[in-house]
């Protein structure tokens, strides 16, 4: 008669139970640790003084593209987008594209620029945008297209707010292309620029403390 493999269904049921996720392991992946905090609070403190350039440097670029199709300007607003999607891709952790994008708000409106403390309405609609993205895929998918779709969700979260406060009354032609060009706007310059920046950051071995530059580190 042939032995049963004791010990080798043992070692299966062994490691099958380590590798099972508990409660406890899952609240420890959420939990916001100290690093979190600090780089999540630079990050935000520096998208905010991007913010601030933007801020001055957008009228030139997207006057012309609302002289050629009013409602095509929104596609600027992608650069007001990446804070929130740019640290959630780094910390992974719930609430970080809301805490990015609402600090870089703040920060914004502290220096000043022509919309006030609206800004902050802008950012934590922005923010909570990107960040029922990422909620809906469980804080478990950082990959390409779910912050190719994080910053669609910024945008979309833009255009309803900027027509809301800005436009309303607006016709159906501009809302339409308002909401598409945000739509864009935001997949390509917050969501693909945000991609691509922390894969560069990754490389330099400055996330080594963090998820996203370990696995990155690995595949390089």
């Amino acid at each position: 008669m042939k032995p049963v493999p004791f010990h080798n269904e043992r070692a299966r049921t062994v490691t099958t139970t380590s590798i099972t996720p508990t409660p406890s392991t899952t609240r420890s992946r959420f939990r916001w640790r100290v690093v979190d905090i600090v780089v999540a609070s630079v990050v935000g403190v520096a998208s905010g003084l991007l913010f601030v350039v933007w801020n001055i440097a957008s009228t030139p670029v997207t006057d012309p593209l609302k002289a050629l199709l009013p409602g095509l300007q929104a596609l600027g607003g992608g650069f007001w987008l990446f804070a929130g999607v740019l640290t959630a891709l780094i910390v992974r952790k719930p609430g970080a594209a809301l805490y990015g994008e609402l600090l870089a708000a703040v920060v914004s409106a502290l220096v000043g620029n022509q919309w006030g403390f609206l800004t902050l309405l802008s950012g934590l609609t922005q923010g909570l945008g990107a960040e029922l993205v990422f909620a809906l895929f469980l804080y478990l998918n950082w990959r390409f297209g779910v912050a190719i779709l994080a910053g669609a969700g910024a945008g979309l979260a833009m255009a309803i707010t900027d027509l809301t406060v800005w436009y309303p009354g607006s016709d159906a032609p501009f809302i339409t292309i308002y909401t598409i060009a945000g739509v864009v706007g935001g997949a390509l310059i917050a969501g693909l620029l945000s991609w691509l920046a922390v894969r560069g950051l990754a490389k330099t071995g400055a996330l080594s403390r963090f998820a996203a530059g370990r696995e990155i580190a690995q595949r390089v």
